[in-house]
C-alpha cells in the first residue's frame, strides 16, 4: 500500500494537509518538516509520494527529487511563480490550495505509482521446454525453407504473432501447421 508524506517546513501546514487527505479516505499520511525525515520515512515503504514544498530546512525539492526511491512521486505545492518554475517534468498545486485540486491530484499520482509498481513487480512467465522447441523448429523450417537468418525468422514469428493477436508459440505452431502441410 502507497504512503503520502506531507513534507512541509510548518508542522501545523503540513498536519492541516494531512487530516484533509485522511478525512478523504487516504489511510496512509505522515507528515513531516525536514526532507531528511520524509527520506527515512520513504525508505520503510515500497512505494508513494511526496507532497513537498519548494523548500524544505535542510533540502531544495529538486535534491529531495534526486533523493526519493524508485517508487515514489512528487507532487509540489506552492505559489503559481514557483510552480511555473519547476518546469514540464513535475506535478504540481498553486496556494492556495483548493481541496478538490488537491485530493483528485493525490489520487491521480497514487494510481499511477500503483500501477507502475504492479506492473514492474509481475514478472514475465517463463516458456516450457515444450514452447521454447515449438518457437525454436518454426524459425529453423523458415531459415531453411525461405533462406532467413536466425534473427530474421524470429522477428518474422515475432511480427506475425503481434499481427494476428496470438502469443508466439501459438503462432509457430500454426507456422509449423502450414508449412508441414505443404511438405505433405
Amino acid at each position: 500500500m502507497s504512503i503520502i508524506i506531507v513534507a512541509l517546513p510548518k508542522m501545523e501546514d503540513a498536519k492541516r494537509i494531512r487530516k484533509i487527505l485522511m478525512s478523504h479516505g487516504f489511510e496512509h499520511v505522515v507528515s513531516c518538516t525536514t526532507a531528511s525525515a520524509a527520506l527515512i520515512e520513504a525508505n520503510q515503504h515500497q512505494r508513494g509520494l511526496f507532497i513537498s514544498s519548494c523548500r524544505l530546512p535542510d533540502m531544495h525539492y529538486t535534491q529531495l527529487l534526486e533523493c526519493m526511491p524508485r517508487y515514489f512521486e512528487m507532487l509540489l505545492i506552492g505559489s503559481p511563480n514557483v510552480v511555473s518554475a519547476a518546469g514540464g517534468g513535475i506535478i504540481a498545486v498553486t496556494m492556495p490550495v483548493k481541496i478538490y485540486d488537491l485530493v483528485n491530484t493525490v489520487e491521480m499520482v497514487l494510481h499511477q505509482v500503483e500501477r507502475r509498481y504492479k506492473k514492474d513487480k509481475k514478472s514475465p512467465k517463463k516458456r516450457s521446454e515444450q514452447e521454447e522447441n515449438y518457437i525454436r523448429n518454426a524459425k529453423y523450417l523458415l531459415m531453411d525453407r525461405n533462406h532467413l537468418t536466425e534473427e530474421a525468422a524470429y522477428r518474422y514469428i515475432q511480427k506475425c504473432s503481434m499481427d494476428n493477436g496470438t502469443n508466439m508459440v501459438e503462432t509457430a505452431q500454426m507456422i509449423l501447421r502450414l508449412i508441414c502441410d505443404e511438405i505433405e
